[in-house]
């Protein structure tokens, strides 16, 4: 109880009061290491001069990034216990996906916060997503994994997301990788790898789909078409969370 009294006493005297109780309407508590969030607040856009010589915040998204993917995960195994992998992998990438991200950060209102160049706000970039896992892995940094687990239930999935509606909820892969080989002038090409059918006759397919002629992905389905929604799935989370695959893509000789 003294603990906490004397933390408050510490917060009102602070410099950076202001700031303390801005996060605490965000996160439902106060910080014990504000440099966190700060460091998660701020786009790789502005140079070290522009951000007083702070790191930018791609390190922490990366590492919440993981953290969501793992606390998401775990609310749908438990959710749906007799769904396969399939299902739940689907739901997951709804959930996490950046259109959605960019959604909560700014209702949670983390627009209001996040510092970047001013030559890149028309930008589609996802600032808003990619600040919003920043965030997370800065609660993770500051008050640890069950805490951050908390945050991301009562202030992310609770309010913004109503999962029983976005399970149902088709997203078309294919469509999305498509946008992204236009944004960055890359070929897109299925090849279809097998045709079967299972002991009771029903039919399957599987796909692959090539970047600039790079295998990027595999899919299997009960039809050519879902087989290649897969395919494209797959190529989304490597061109996500890999930088070098989406260098040699794009250096490819086809690019």
């Amino acid at each position: 109880m003294f603990r906490h009294i004397f933390k408050r006493i510490r917060l009102f005297l602070s410099k950076k009061k202001e700031s303390y109780f801005v996060l605490y309407k965000i996160l439902g508590f106060f910080p014990n290491d504000i440099s966190f969030y700060e460091e998660a607040l701020l786009h790789k856009s502005l140079s070290k001069e522009d951000a007083k010589g702070r790191h930018n915040n791609e390190r922490l998204e990366f590492l919440g990034d993981a953290i969501l993917d793992a606390v998401v995960a775990d609310i749908l195994f438990k959710k749906f216990p007799r769904r396969n992998e399939g299902f739940l992998t689907n739901t997951r990438s709804k959930i996490v996906q950046r259109e959605t991200l960019d959604r909560i950060a700014t209702e949670l209102g983390l627009h209001k916060l996040v510092m970047f160049s001013s030559r890149i706000k028309k930008q589609k970039s996802h600032i808003m997503g990619n600040a919003l896992e920043a965030f997370i892995g800065a609660v993770y940094m500051d008050q640890g994994y069950r805490k951050t687990t908390r945050f991301i239930e009562q202030k992310i999935i609770n309010p913004y997301i109503n999962i029983d509606v976005l399970a149902k909820k088709e997203v078309n892969f294919k469509s999305k990788l498509l946008e992204w080989c236009q944004k960055y002038r890359v070929e897109m090409s299925f090849e279809l790898l097998d045709n079967y059918t299972d002991e009771e006759n029903n039919p399957f397919f599987q796909s692959q789909v090539l970047l600039n002629g790079i295998f990027a992905g595999t899919g299997t389905g009960c039809s050519k078409k879902e087989s290649q929604q897969q395919a494209a799935q797959m190529a989304l989370r490597k061109i996500k969370s890999g930088k070098a695959f989406v260098q040699k893509i794009l250096q490819s000789p086809l690019s």
